[in-house]
């Protein structure tokens, strides 16, 4: 049962809240926003980074589905799952790599395998050993790691916040299983 539906009605900050992300990139507000609109100033600070890692990042846009995958899998996180997937498939992330996450297990191609390495070694150990850094450095850049450091610690904070609200997945969505 979702602990944290749309409020039955707005205070001004939460109405000056949903105005502000409306008027972006997103245009609406739905899945971990619902649940942040109980701190609206940390849900407009929180949606301006997610804003910055999806629509003007340095990682490419497929990377950064393949990190949103990453997390919402290691969460089990149902709503991330179902909003991120068919965005993957659309930035082109092989169908193939997308059912492999969903397994828990590594993608094939080179270069989304190398960023599955470094997150997925990162969220299951706390650390990143130097074989798995370099690789991802020479793939990626310095720039580009910690971009996706930084994309799999905003999205386990969204992770978090509907995991503990029991946000329900979008209708129609893709099921995390």
């Amino acid at each position: 049962m979702n602990r944290m539906p749309f409020p039955a009605e707005l205070t001004d900050a939460q109405r000056q809240a949903v105005d502000r992300i409306t008027a972006g990139p997103r245009g609406g507000i739905s899945g971990p926003f619902v649940p942040l609109l109980r701190s609206p100033e940390l849900m407009t600070r929180l949606q301006l980074v997610g804003e910055t890692i999806r629509f003007g990042g340095v990682l490419d846009e497929d990377l950064v589905e393949v990190v949103v995958l990453t997390v919402a899998r290691h969460w089990d996180q149902p709503y991330e799952w179902a909003f991120h997937h068919p965005i993957a498939l659309a930035k082109g992330v092989p169908p193939e790599d997308v059912e492999a996450i969903a397994r828990r297990e590594r993608p094939s191609g080179d270069r989304i395998a190398a960023l599955w390495d470094l997150i997925d070694e990162l969220q299951r150990t706390k650390e990143v050993a130097d074989p798995t850094y370099m690789t991802a450095v020479s793939f990626f850049g310095e720039e580009g790691v910690v971009a996706a450091v930084a994309t799999a610690g905003y999205y386990t904070t969204l992770a978090m916040v509907m995991n503990t609200a029991r946000t329900p997945p979008p209708e129609g969505g893709a099921a995390l299983q």
